[in-house]
């Protein structure tokens, strides 16, 4: 590793020591709205004063200025009737402006023209998924469409169900904010995955670190953030088709958004839906047994702008059946300890798409509301209300033996979560031109009811947080500091020796956040950021008892468990010029009581067959680690691009590791750009190489089999955009991914216990865009 950040460091040098000029392929784009109404204003014009470069915004109102250097421009933009004003902008990357013009009657002094602030702390990492980056995971979960993130990795189980893991945090750990929305399902499962549809994003953002400040109690390993693009306000109908063709499962999906306005009564709405089928996956020698998945999920989006006031209504469905490996539910001790040696299946079968038992099905519905409101003195109020209901259902592989209740085919678990939020923002306007800042009060209140064999009681939680920031700029210094307070009434119910339990448990705690930017020049930058959060232990933590099908595991809980307390470190570093960027982040996060899942030292036997046992328990650990990116362009058609993740995660109260805890990895890959062929453009050749290493730091004897030894895959990929006509495109990508077909297990795995990873994949993908104005 030292060697390999050595390299990069000297390419910093010497690209220094050569004068390269700077980065010019930045962008800057938006939308110009009138102040009052909202709505899009097309034909305005805006002009960059310094390079006298301007542009007219089209039929949405958008603007796109490309090929941009990094540096200090002055922006001017003028439309008749309307007042034109001046913004200054310090640009040192891609960047998004919304404006809004006032009417010419408004005085200019009586105008304060701001930009969109964003939630994300700005002194914290944030990568950013979107455009053709995105579109090459079109087919994938939410979880395996991030895990090219630097930092980002994922835990699996099997190779349907995966959760996305930050700095080697996850589930509870990590919140995913679904349109503005805190996702809520079980997601304290380690085979719960995220009930989300990624077809509805069309920019997936990953915020790195503790964010308990501006999102709640939980956030102490990130933020993953689900956006939709804004509502086509006075815009025609348009839209796009994706489809997606996997050779290993013969999975297929197909995926449609359509789209449109009535321009005159400030309407706009938008309709998306996605299906997907696959069947039994393979490895490089056999097929794994029921490993199936079936999909709907559909979306409807409205929104209404008048003046200064806007209202947006949104609804999803996400609806799913996977298959869960039934080589991972075995019946005997002595049979699970056999396979665990061997490392493959007791039960290998063919391809099918029937997917049997045991199997997940889950059903989430998500309805929300959100109105807002422009002052004409600059403030911004906003309001959401969101319900979400997630109903799980857990079927084991074998069916009851009373054949009456067996014709029935109820799950053995079944588990409803209803689950209402509020947040009400307020956004001042900046203050002596330098400050700007957000305050808040979020509240949730969910109950869940389980039916069929126990395993978590039911259970009464609500929740409300307070919470205030403020940003400061000057010159090339921006600061950032916060404060938040959370309260957490948790009431469970079980039956125990068929008397009803009720246990009452009361938590509370503050968030804090500090944070600088520095830009030393146009091409480096550094970001440091000292933040807390905190996260009460959930219902699973503390009461489970039995086996967890899903998981293949039998898990047992402690209702002693204290509350988690995180005190994250960050530090990261950019340099950019024309053919070399480099990103280097650092971080130490203690967390006091982190809890984390112990394996028992012997398997346990029940009526349902023999599974690995597990116990919640409780420690003091560190977490620290190093992500480094890389892209250098070395000739103008040839690029490397190299991304490393480096981390340590360690058991300070017990003095050694913790067990499941992300191996180290390094990505490497080539990128050729080719010349534009029979009216493809945008032609891109990538071939490239992941390197993951056997996770050493683990105690002998400390889990069921030792981690996996280190593996290395290749894969290649052709992408292209075909021009149909002036609105209309078709984006291309060919990819092979594991190309020699190399057999291996990731630690991160957890029925790496009974089978091999995928073999090669071959995935073709397609979208078209139809009525798009450039």
């Amino acid at each position: 590793m030292k060697y390999y950040i050595t390299l990069l460091l000297f390419l910093v040098i010497s690209s220094i020591s050569r004068g390269q000029k700077a980065d010019c392929q930045c962008f800057l784009k938006g939308v110009i709205k009138d102040q009052h109404t909202g709505l899009p204003l097309p034909g305005a014009t805006l002009l960059l004063l310094d390079k006298n470069q301007g542009v007219v915004t089209d039929l949405r109102g958008e603007y796109l200025l490309s090929g941009l250097c990094p540096g200090k421009y002055t922006i001017e933009c003028r439309m008749v009737g309307y007042s034109p004003f001046h913004l200054e902008i310090d640009l040192q990357e891609s960047h998004e402006e919304n404006i809004g013009l006032a009417e010419q009657e408004i005085h200019l002094k009586d105008i304060e023209i701001t930009a969109q602030r964003s939630d994300a702390p700005s002194s914290q990492p944030l990568d950013v998924l979107k455009g053709k980056a995105l579109f090459e995971t079109r087919g994938q979960t939410l979880a395996e469409s991030m895990k090219g993130l630097t930092g980002v990795s994922t835990l699996q189980t099997g190779n349907s169900i995966a959760k996305p893991v930050i700095h080697g945090l996850h589930s509870n750990r990590v919140l995913i904010m679904n349109n503005g929305v805190r996702q809520e399902g079980q997601q304290w499962g380690s085979e719960h995955a995220p009930e989300i549809d990624p077809f509805i994003a069309t920019q997936i953002s990953v915020i790195k670190g503790a964010a308990g400040v501006r999102y709640g109690s939980d956030a102490i390993g990130g933020v993953i953030r689900v956006d939709m693009d804004e509502l086509p306000y006075n815009s025609p109908i348009s839209g796009e088709i994706n489809t997606v063709g996997l050779t290993n499962g013969r999975q297929g999906v197909v995926s449609g958004t359509v789209q449109g306005s009535l321009p005159k009564v400030g309407l706009a709405w938008r309709a998306q839906g996605t299906i997907k089928r696959g069947g039994n996956t393979k490895t490089p020698d056999y097929y794994l047994d029921n490993t199936g998945t079936k999909e709907r999920n559909f979306s409807l989006s409205t929104g209404y702008r008048y003046k200064g006031f806007g209202i947006d209504a949104f609804y999803s469905l996400f609806d799913t059946h996977i298959g869960l490996f039934s080589g991972s539910h075995i019946g005997s001790i002595t049979d699970l300890l056999q396979v665990i040696e061997n490392g493959e299946p007791l039960i290998q079968s063919g391809f099918t798409y029937l997917v049997g038992r045991p199997r997940q099905e889950v059903r989430h519905q998500l309805a929300k509301v959100e109105a807002h409101y422009h002052f004409p003195d600059g403030n911004r109020l906003q309001w959401t209300l969101a319900n979400q209901r997630n109903d799980r259902s857990e079927y084991d592989l074998h069916t009851p033996r009373n054949d009456s209740i067996a014709a029935l085919n109820h799950p053995e678990l079944a588990m409803k979560l209803n689950t209402l939020t509020t947040d009400l923002l307020w956004d001042h306007k900046p203050l002596a031109g330098k400050f700007t800042g957000q305050m808040g009060i979020s509240t949730l209140y969910q109950y869940n009811l389980m039916t069929g064999r126990p395993l978590i009681p039911n259970f009464n939680q609500w929740t409300v947080g307070l919470f205030a920031m403020e940003r400061y700029t000057h010159k090339q210094w921006e600061l950032e500091a916060g404060v938040r307070f959370d309260y957490r009434n948790l009431l469970t119910h079980q039956f125990v020796n068929q008397q009803k339990v009720s246990n009452e448990f009361n938590f509370s705690n503050f968030s804090g956040t500090t944070g600088a930017n520095y830009r030393f020049n146009d091409q480096l930058s550094a970001q440091l950021n000292v933040g807390t959060a905190w996260r009460a232990p959930n219902v699973s933590e503390l009461f489970s008892d039995g086996v967890h099908h899903g998981a293949a595991a039998y898990e047992r809980g402690d209702a002693s468990l204290g509350v988690e307390m995180a005190y994250n470190n960050q530090l990261s570093v950019q340099y950019r010029s024309d053919r070399l960027t480099i990103e280097l982040g650092t971080y130490l996060n203690r967390i006091h009581n982190y809890i984390y899942l112990n394996p028992l030292p012997d398997p346990i036997l029940t009526i349902r067959g023999a599974f690995p046992a597990f116990q919640y328990t409780q420690t003091n650990a560190s977490f620290k680690g190093i992500d480094l990116s890389g892209l250098w362009s070395f000739v103008p058609a040839l690029s490397w691009s190299s991304k490393a993740t480096y981390l340590r995660a360690y058991d300070l109260s017990n003095d050694q590791y913790l067990v499941m805890i992300p191996p180290n990895r390094i990505e490497n890959s080539i990128i050729w750009k080719i010349p534009p062929v029979a009216g493809l453009t945008d032609l891109h050749l990538t071939f490239g190489n992941l390197w993951v290493a056997q996770q050493k730091r683990v105690l002998p004897n400390s889990d069921y089999a030792p981690p996996p030894p280190a593996y290395s895959l290749w894969n290649a990929k052709l992408s292209a955009e075909l021009p149909l006509s002036e609105s209309n495109k078709l984006n291309i990508s060919l990819a092979v991914d594991n190309l020699f077909n190399t057999r291996y297990r990731d630690y991160m795995n957890r029925l790496r216990y009974y089978s091999l990873e995928l073999g090669r994949q071959v995935s073709i993908r397609l979208k078209w865009q139809f009525n798009t104005q450039s």
